[in-house]
């Protein structure tokens, strides 16, 4: 089984024009009658109602490709009738019908092509073909492609549009998930990129091995993706089906893909997702100017209490807000994998300067709306699992973490405690300390507890300078010391949660300062000095080793309670000297 050739091809690839028997096309969502030609000058998309029509798999990578730069991959293996399968005709002649109808050997189109300037090896499942089902040949294809890119080291991308394992080839088609699913994994383990675009239908021993291990997945809009077909589902076991269910919005809910691609978008998010993915500049922004981080501890013009309630006003800019103003680009990332995507928590790639990183944060709002579809900042499990894979991510693809923090707390709700909320935490704490790349976190607003511990295990800690960050929130110390939230403002002052404290006991490293009412009432200018601080403090960083990083992050958190280590400074007598 050797590594594929490419096959130079005029134009964009084996283009053909699709032949069309009549001049209207009806809408399957909406009814709306379409004019071909309207239709094709709108990829294919329903000028109505959106709706997505199938494409072959020509169609789709003319669509994708940057103009003349799709290479395809020999297509010459036949299937074959190994079972001597017969239902209502041989599988022979449902082959050799396939054949002539789609111009392809089997449900496949594989080969090398750019996107954006950006060199990827790409794999496309026909559903005219069979249903695109996966049989041996359609399994080799995947395969051979995955062993290209991997020599090459070149990302792969993988288009899904199948009913799954193909039945005519028995367990030899069964054995298919397993033989793509192991070559992910060399790729993951290699980590050259793996990008999934996943459209209707993907479902089976598709969905259910290569079409969902991507370290990226994406859907177009409305297509139906799962493992057991809504037909199935039905007929096994008796089930009501909720409306959008196994949609592409409703996986991006469930927090099983990363985004829902609109057609017309689908080369630029691509192009984007490749330069992110691709080699970095380790050139951070600049100027940095030493005035936007302060390392000794600032005069306070405001109690501790007035310190928290100011970093607690919802005005103050969200994670959001500060990823639009700190970094040149940013593709976000959804989804834990398991459950849900959890808007309390966001994350994704993005570029600073030359460098892509990796960016994590907890989300609040500044109106109800938004502050409860953010749950007040407060993550579930979910959260924290996305941030876990996130995290990792990073690992594979040797790519910085900055985090920002700013939460009361994680969430205390039955369901996160039903579905792992310590374990998600925990994870996070662990993995960050054992990360082979630089990691940087600021805290924005709230630093509550080990819900933002979660996202603060770094080789530098800075803080604004209104911000807090403490073990409880002054008004849970309050009522578990004195019976009453009364004493807020006391158990304020005796937790030493300001920025200025936590810097006195090394906690932070450094403070970055605000306007004088605070952040919000200058976002932009609050930005652009967290900008700065963080270039200052990633800089050192990414001239370290792995294993140089790893190192001193665990003797950062060593010498934390060892009298013999512990960096509390007495910064008057400091001075002195």
């Amino acid at each position: 089984m050797s590594t594929p050739t490419p096959t130079p091809t005029p134009g964009s690839g084996p283009v053909r024009a699709e032949q069309h028997d009549v001049q209207w096309r009806r809408c399957a969502s909406c009814g709306t009658f379409i004019y071909a030609k309207r239709l094709d000058r709108n990829r294919k998309v329903c000028p109505e109602c959106q709706f997505h029509f199938r494409i072959p798999p020509d169609v789709r990578i003319g669509q994708l490709a940057d103009p003349g730069s799709f290479e395809a991959f020999p297509d010459t293996q036949a299937p074959r009738d190994l079972l001597g399968f017969v239902d209502s005709k041989p599988y022979p002649d449902r082959l050799r019908d396939a054949q002539q109808r789609t111009g392809r050997q089997d449900a496949v189109l594989a080969g090398r092509m750019a996107v954006r300037g950006r060199q990827v090896v790409v794999v496309v499942l026909d559903f005219t073909f069979m249903g695109g089902s996966m049989g041996a040949v359609v399994g080799e294809a995947v395969v051979a492609a995955a062993r290209y890119a991997l020599a090459e080291r070149l990302p792969l991308l993988l288009v899904a549009a199948s009913g799954g394992a193909r039945m005519q080839e028995g367990a030899l088609s069964l054995m298919q998930m397993a033989k793509t699913a192991q070559w992910v994994a060399a790729l993951r383990e290699a980590r050259v990129p793996v990008i999934n675009l996943n459209t209707d239908p993907t479902f089976g021993g598709v969905s259910a091995s290569f079409a969902m291990l991507g370290d990226v997945i994406l859907a177009e809009p409305g297509a139906l993706i799962g493992f057991a077909g809504p037909q199935v589902i039905r007929n096994t076991i008796r089930q009501e089906l909720p409306p959008g269910f196994q949609s592409a919005e409703f996986l991006l809910e469930h927090g099983m893909i990363d985004a829902v691609v609109p057609r017309e978008n689908q080369r630029e998010h691509l192009g984007r997702l490749l330069a992110l993915l691709g080699p970095s500049v380790p050139a951070l922004p600049g100027p940095a100017d030493p005035a936007d981080l302060f390392t000794r501890p600032v005069p306070s013009v405001r109690t501790t209490r007035e310190t928290v309630a100011l970093a607690r006003d919802i005005q103050r800019p969200t994670t959001l807000e500060y990823i639009g103003y700190v970094f040149d680009d940013f593709v976000a990332l959804h989804g834990d994998r398991v459950f849900a995507d959890d808007e309390a928590l966001v994350g994704g790639l993005a570029r600073f300067g030359g460098q892509s990183v990796v960016v994590l944060g907890h989300q609040k709002g500044h109106d109800t709306a938004e502050l409860v579809r953010s749950n007040f900042g407060m993550p579930g499990p979910e959260g924290y699992r996305k941030a876990l894979r996130l995290m990792r991510f990073a690992d594979r693809f040797g790519l910085p973490v900055i985090a920002f923090i700013d939460t009361p707390g994680a969430y205390p709700g039955i369901g996160a405690e039903e579905r792992g909320q310590s374990v998600a935490i925990a994870e996070c704490i662990l993995e960050l300390s054992r990360l082979r790349v630089p990691v940087v976190s600021v805290v924005t607003g709230e630093g509550g507890s080990g819900g933002a511990l979660a996202l603060g295990v770094a080789d530098a800690v800075l803080i604004l300078q209104n911000a807090y960050y403490s073990v409880i929130s002054p008004e849970g110390a309050s009522t578990i010391l004195f019976g009453t939230a009364e004493h807020a403002g006391r158990a304020a002052d005796a937790l030493r949660l300001t920025a200025s404290d936590l810097l006195r006991l090394g906690v932070v490293d450094g403070i970055v300062p605000e306007p004088p009412d605070g952040a919000h009432t200058a976002p932009h200018t609050t930005a652009l000095r967290v900008r700065s601080a963080l270039v200052q403090s990633l800089a050192p960083l990414l001239e370290k080793s792995g294993e140089q990083l790893v190192d001193a992050r665990r003797k950062r958190f060593d010498r934390f309670g060892d009298p013999r280590l512990q960096p509390v400074v007495d910064w008057e007598k400091h001075d002195e000297h």
